[in-house]
């Protein structure tokens, strides 16, 4: 935390100008966005025709069979089986893609429109993001990352590009957690893991992020919450990622963030949302 009043101040100033160069780049994500989604509705349908067509060609096949001898449908066989896995495939993947543009337009837009939300997909898609996020920088990273998401939570209203938002800096700093602790050269053999769950309990539904990392001192807990607050390397870290959290959570959904560490062992942070604003 900086003290020296003129190192806040250029401090600050950076953080100002580092916000309208993300507004900036927010407009510039929006137009590729639009840009992507109409080849990415193209490669779904057609994923989806190309589908079709295979079963059509399947049941041509079918009244052919007598024509052929048995090794050659068993080949014609396996190569339709690859074919609909492939097709199959590309579709899911395709639907993937199509979602986090959606989340891009949705971050570029900046409203605060509260939306009937599936969270179980929006925080399995923006942990994952954040996985590969923390892969594309450090190739060395790997993480185990156990999902535990209940069959009773309902459809949500909430502001999905803050909500998702807040799942990144949860994961973001569990992924760091980990990684730190992975780096101590007298740690015994250890297996970085993040577990997310998620379920209901009464009014509220809750989502915990924890991971098995360096967990944090008394000193640090203290000021957890506190702007421009940070441990990590200059230029790793802009001390805004737990702020901007609690007050997504705690100021713009009326729920509570609840957080539980200990050096060395652990670290758990817990979201609880009302279930009805």
């Amino acid at each position: 935390m900086k003290t020296d009043p003129k190192e806040r101040i250029e401090y600050l100033e950076k953080q100002l100008s580092r916000q309208d160069k993300l507004a900036s780049l927010g407009m510039l994500s929006a137009g590729i966005a639009h840009e992507i989604q109409n080849p990415l509705n193209f490669v779904i349908n057609f994923s989806k025709l190309s589908a079709k067509l295979l079963k059509d060609m399947e049941e041509l096949l079918s009244e052919t069979d007598s024509l052929l001898s048995e090794e050659t449908r068993e080949e014609f066989r396996e190569l339709m089986n690859d074919l609909e896995g492939n097709m199959l495939k590309i579709e899911e993947n395709g639907n993937r893609a199509s979602s986090i543009v959606r989340g891009i337009l949705l971050y570029s837009r900046g409203k605060d429109d509260f939306l009937e939300t599936d969270l179980q997909h929006l925080i399995h898609e923006y942990v994952w993001l954040s996985y590969h996020a923390v892969r594309a920088n450090n190739k060395s990273f790997n993480v185990t990352i156990q999902e535990n998401y209940a069959e009773d939570v309902p459809v949500l209203k909430v502001i999905p590009q803050d909500l998702s938002r807040a799942v990144i800096n949860l994961v973001n700093n569990a992924c760091y957690a980990v990684f730190s602790r992975s780096k101590m050269a007298a740690e015994a053999p250890y297996t970085p893991v993040i577990k997310i769950n998620l379920w209901r309990e009464g009014d509220w539904v809750k989502l915990s992020v924890e991971d098995n990392g360096v967990g944090m001192p008394e000193a640090v807990v203290e000021q957890l919450y506190t702007p421009f607050f940070t441990t990590k390397p200059v230029g790793e870290g802009t001390g805004l990622g737990l702020s901007l959290t609690k007050s997504i959570v705690e100021g713009k959904h009326k729920g509570k963030i609840e957080m539980e560490t200990r050096e060395n062992a652990y670290t758990r942070f817990v979201i609880s949302l009302p279930v009805t604003l």
